[in-house]
């Protein structure tokens, strides 16, 4: 396998990686993570499960070559005004991953795959995804990190209840194995909220529901983070790392 930073290349180089490379476009966004964590949690997770699934297919000679963007550090997170954000509305964000991708497909690439950091990003992703393949003689994957798991450990899974969740246990514990220092402890234990907010508690499967002031009134976390773990954060990490080094080499395999 070989792997390369665009903004590293030259522009022959990057003609030449198109012919057969596979583009990875990270995304993230900058928003509150309650008074724990940093604005750019969801970018620096990102680039994180990015690094390590790298590493893993760096072990296989057979891996797909792989041309890394720069992580978009902006996304859709008009929910996190409340406390602070630095949000692109839903148009600007598909209007940005559009021009991204007819960027790439004009600079000789086939194929695209979009990895995602934060919730407010996905829906957007996947449909800017959709529509453009409609129209350009390309085929573009996406997905969010934490949906990739390698589904060796059930263990590892970590716990689907609060899986991603906002500032809770599950990002808490990934920050504190990937970035300790930037985690501001101890991390206070989070008031139980009720009723839970309708976002992560619709009342009837199946039902997406939003109400206004939710995420000011649960004082922008989902879950209580005091529990998180470092240990097992790497080794949620490692978990995603394996599973989106496996959906980038399936990618791969579909898309020759």
């Amino acid at each position: 396998m070989s792997q390369s930073r665009l903004t590293e290349l030259t522009w022959r180089e990057v003609r030449r990686a198109g012919e057969q490379g596979i583009a990875v476009l990270p995304i993230g966004s900058q928003e509150q993570h309650a008074g724990h964590l940093p604005m750019g949690t969801d970018t620096l997770l990102v680039e994180e499960v990015l690094d390590r699934a790298l590493a893993v297919l760096d072990e296989d000679p057979s891996a797909p070559e792989v041309v890394r963007l720069p992580a978009l550090p902006f996304g859709h997170s008009p929910h996190h005004l409340f406390a602070a954000a630095v949000s692109l509305s839903a148009a600007t964000l598909g209007a940005v991953l559009d021009d991204v991708l007819d960027s790439l497909v004009t600079s000789g690439y086939r194929r695209v795959m979009v990895v995602n950091g934060h919730g407010g990003n996905d829906e957007i992703m996947r449909l800017a995804v959709k529509r453009f393949a409609l129209r350009a003689r390309v085929t573009v994957a996406a997905c969010s990190y934490w949906t990739v798991t390698a589904d060796e450990d059930e263990d590892e899974a970590g716990r689907p209840d609060v899986t991603p969740g906002h500032a809770g246990w599950f990002e808490t514990s990934l920050m504190l194995a990937a970035r300790p220092e930037l985690v501001r402890t101890p991390v206070p234990a989070r008031t139980p909220v009720e009723p839970p907010p309708l976002f992560d508690h619709p009342p009837h499967p199946g039902l997406t529901v939003e109400r206004h002031g939710e995420w000011e009134r649960v004082d922008g976390s989902t879950d209580d983070a005091s529990g998180a773990d470092a240990d097992r954060g790497g080794r949620l990490l490692d978990d995603r790392a394996r599973g989106l080094a496996r959906a980038i080499r399936a990618f791969d395999a579909a898309s020759r």
